[in-house]
């Protein structure tokens, strides 16, 4: 029986936990896997209820952090070697950058037959200056050279990662999007709503529009504020505005918010605002049946789940062009794309999706189909399967 041992950073809410749950709980009985992954930051929702509904038990290493600390993560790869000394996996499959790093250069030290990496996003643009950047993609072309399979969860990533950033050639590099349990966010959705828009008191009528997510710099909150403002200064129609996520920029984006003026509330109570911040909304189901427009700002993405949440919600998008977006909606179809940072084109396409009905119903009832198959688990599972294989037989034929 083939083992897979699968490390993924932290378990916090997010794509990259819910792609390695479903990996290890629904994986065919011939493979053996053990899931292993660092702890949620503090100011990040944890996910321990997603491992557990699915009776879920990870090793979970303390050390193994986001930031960068050379005590903590010679730590964390340390024990790493012991897991995969005392495990033997035959192929060892880690997720995103830490993780990826750490679990990649234990592997080949512990003599691991396969390695396996799945890029959820990068690093590569918006997030440091160049000579960081460039730190970080010399490391990562480093690792590529030992590593047998590299993921990307898009085609727009393939090309990002081999042609654009040159981390290995596009021959190293196989497509497997995420999977998710959609169903969910089809089912109860009159009861789901109802009770959002109880609890935040949106009447009648009211348009809700949501971002979900952390609260960090790379989302770039700022200009959803931006477009909410410019929106109610034009809109013919009631409109609220929800901030679903915490993280470290959330002092910064609610002292935002009330210099464009906006009426802002944090955790309200009893109270009806033009802008509200909620922290984290543990069932996302809940919130989409809530809201009837998604939007996403940021700067660099991988594959936003909140998009692919939108759809099967059946909710309008509106979004930025980065990352593998352009891959996971239709647009013009489900969504409208806007170039990044462009506050000017955001904030138009976001008035014409909430004064248009028509247009808000036509993007609404796209996207259901369109995400119901392309990324359910089943899928997901399916095509790691097939990929794991195919690894392993070129490993006994002597590829």
């Amino acid at each position: 029986m083939p083992k897979i041992l699968r490390i993924i950073n932290r378990f916090n809410i997010g794509g990259p936990t819910y792609n390695v749950a479903y990996l290890t709980k629904y994986m065919p009985s011939e493979y053996e896997t053990l899931l292993v992954g660092g702890m949620p930051e503090a100011s990040e929702e944890g996910s321990a209820h997603v491992l557990s509904d699915l009776g879920i038990e990870p090793v979970l290493i303390g050390d193994m952090k986001r930031e960068l600390g050379l005590r903590d993560d010679y730590a964390a790869y340390r024990k790493l070697r012991y897991i995969i000394h005392k495990f033997k996996p035959d192929i060892v499959h880690t997720h995103a950058s830490k993780a990826g790093a750490l679990g990649r250069l234990a592997a080949r030290n512990e003599g691991v037959p396969l390695v396996v990496h799945t890029f959820h996003g990068h690093v590569f643009h918006s997030y440091f200056g160049k000579a960081k950047t460039y730190f970080f993609k010399s490391v990562e072309r480093g690792l590529a050279r030992s590593t047998d399979r590299i993921i990307a969860i898009s085609d727009k990533q393939k090309d990002e990662l081999s042609i654009e950033h040159k981390i290995c050639s596009p021959d190293k590099i196989s497509v497997v999007p995420l999977g998710f349990d959609l169903t969910r966010f089809w089912t109860d959705q009159e009861i789901k709503r109802a009770e959002f828009r109880a609890r935040y008191l949106l009447e009648d009528g009211e348009i809700a529009v949501g971002i979900i997510g952390r609260l960090v710099p790379i989302k770039n909150h700022v200009m959803f504020l931006d477009a909410a403002k410019k929106v109610l200064a034009q809109t013919t129609k009631k409109v609220r505005f929800f901030i679903i996520g915490d993280g470290e920029s959330r002092e910064m984006l609610v002292e935002k918010s009330n210099e464009f003026n906006l009426d802002t509330v944090y955790l309200p109570n009893g109270t009806s605002h033009s802008v509200t911040f909620t922290s984290w909304i543990r069932d996302a189901d809940w919130a989409m049946a809530g809201l009837d427009i998604i939007a996403l700002t940021s700067l660099n993405e991988g594959t936003p789940v909140s998009l692919i949440e939108a759809q099967a919600s059946s909710r309008a998008i509106v979004s930025t062009r980065v990352g593998g977006i352009e891959n996971i909606v239709q647009e013009g179809r489900s969504a409208l794309l806007s170039q990044n940072d462009n506050a000017e084109q955001f904030a138009r396409n976001m008035l014409s999706i909430i004064e248009n009905d028509d247009l808000r119903m036509e993007l609404s009832l796209n996207g259901k189909g369109f995400v119901e198959n392309r990324f359910h688990y089943t899928r997901l599972v399916d095509d790691m399967s097939s990929l794991y294989s195919s690894l392993l037989e070129g490993v006994r034929i002597g590829f």
